[in-house]
């Protein structure tokens, strides 16, 4: 494909040519959808050497601009990280077809038929971190669920993100989907002018922070499903097994700390804190983990200070606050106060409190006696993820292919009216689940 220039083309031009290239995307067949998934997998890897050679470029111009060393590390993309990415793409391929499901279907009456069916959601428009993998995974989702995808990564990966839709197009140009179903942004002031185009644009998936979440919820009528801060918790109870609370909580907090699924608060209960916080204290030193904790916590480990902005933190680095709590209540309570609605966990082996935990937490994910980095589309078996929404409509958690389709009701009948049941002798309707 010998693409135009997009900074040549007007935004709305080139978002209508993309709504045009979904309705034609939204009508075909699994196998055809499949069948692009695939060539998109082969192209990435065919391209291997280019996108790897693009986010060094980035990287490197990254690392003289000082960017954050979180920032950085979710830029990286190395050829574990790509190839890992790949396999995403062939998993999403594997998933079911998300679009043309039956959810309902009954008979109103003799011979008139409902039916509740699936279908795309058109064009969405996806803004997000420095974080290449994540455009790979919101690209093969986007097309597998029959939606056309305009996307806008951060400016530090610029290069990895052009380099990534050319070997895309390239994919696609030898398939039923148009290429022109994937556009990329490349510019901050088209931010702005993205949010007023609802005329072609269905669904906004922002990834960032509340402030950024917040600032195109006010700057857009078009539906924004909703991707902020992870401020998650790990509560260690006071019937905790303490080889697994240490295990977890060092798995939480480093397996890798720059993403929105890592702890950044440890609650420990009063009881067990003499016992769990000297062996955390010590597993955690050893990953070089910066430790901040209340004033009850500092009398059994010497540690800095934590103030209340800690609580309200995502530091998304080798950092974790710690507090020591006398109840699962006061832990639900500070979680619901300070927590971002992402992911919480408890380690505990009473049953009871777990569920008491479970049940009042208002997260989208909650966990027991696991890791936080288990909040992922990939594992919990979605392919992958445009991102995780923590708003309380849903989609909720991690949004996979079910999280990016709608559904129309159809009707069909042999020339029924209305008329006919309503009235002294209207007749009844038989509501009959086929």
């Amino acid at each position: 494909m010998t693409a135009t220039p997009l900074a040549s083309i007007p935004l709305s031009a080139i978002a209508q040519k993309t709504r045009q290239a979904a309705q034609k995307l939204a009508v075909l067949s699994t196998k055809a959808k499949n069948e692009a998934i695939e060539a998109i997998a082969q192209a990435l890897e065919a391209a291997a050497p280019e996108i790897l050679a693009a986010n060094a470029a980035d990287c490197q111009a990254a690392e003289a601009d000082k960017i954050p060393k979180p920032l950085y590390n979710r830029l990286k993309l190395n050829e574990t990280k790509l190839k890992g990415a790949i396999q995403g793409v062939r998993d999403v391929g594997n998933l079911g077809d998300p679009v043309g499901n039956v959810q309902i279907h009954r008979e109103l009456d003799q011979g008139l038929i409902l039916k509740r069916v699936t279908c795309s959601l058109g064009v969405l428009g996806v803004i997000f971190e420095a974080r290449p993998d994540a455009l790979i995974q919101i690209t093969s989702l986007a097309i597998k669920s029959g939606n056309g995808v305009i996307l806008k990564g951060g400016k530090e990966a610029i290069r990895s993100c052009e380099t990534l839709v050319k070997a895309i197009h390239k994919g696609l140009s030898t398939t039923a989907v148009d290429p022109a179903t994937v556009q990329l942004l490349t510019t901050r002031e088209e931010i702005k002018e993205l949010l007023q185009l609802d005329n072609y644009v269905d669904l906004i998936i922002p990834r960032g922070s509340n402030a950024f979440v917040r600032f195109v919820q006010e700057n857009t009528r078009i539906p924004v499903l909703g991707h902020a801060d992870g401020i998650c918790h790990l509560y260690i109870d006071a019937a905790a097994d303490l080889e697994k609370a240490v295990t977890i909580t060092v798995d939480a907090k480093t397996q890798y700390p720059a993403v929105c699924n890592a702890i950044e608060t440890l609650l420990v209960h009063s009881t067990i804190a003499p016992r769990f916080l000297p062996l955390a204290a010590e597993a955690l030193k050893k990953r070089n983990v910066e430790l901040r904790g209340d004033e009850a916590s500092r009398e059994i480990i010497p540690i800095s200070v934590a103030t209340d902005e800690d609580w309200s933190t995502e530091y998304s680095d080798l950092i974790l606050s710690i507090k020591v709590v006398d109840s699962v209540e006061e832990a639900i309570n500070h979680i619901n106060t300070y927590g971002s609605r992402h992911t919480d966990a408890i380690v505990t082996e009473d049953q009871e409190v777990a569920d008491s935990f479970g049940n009042q937490v208002d997260a989208a994910n909650v966990f027991h006696n696991c890791s936080t980095r288990f909040a992922d589309g990939f594992r919990y078996g979605f392919g992958a993820e445009v991102g995780i929404s923590t708003q309380q409509m849903p989609p909720r958690g991690p949004v996979g292919l079910e999280g990016l389709v709608t559904y129309k009701y159809k009707v069909t009948g042999n020339g029924h009216i209305a008329a006919t049941y309503v009235g002294e002798n209207a007749k009844p309707f038989t509501h009959r689940d086929i």
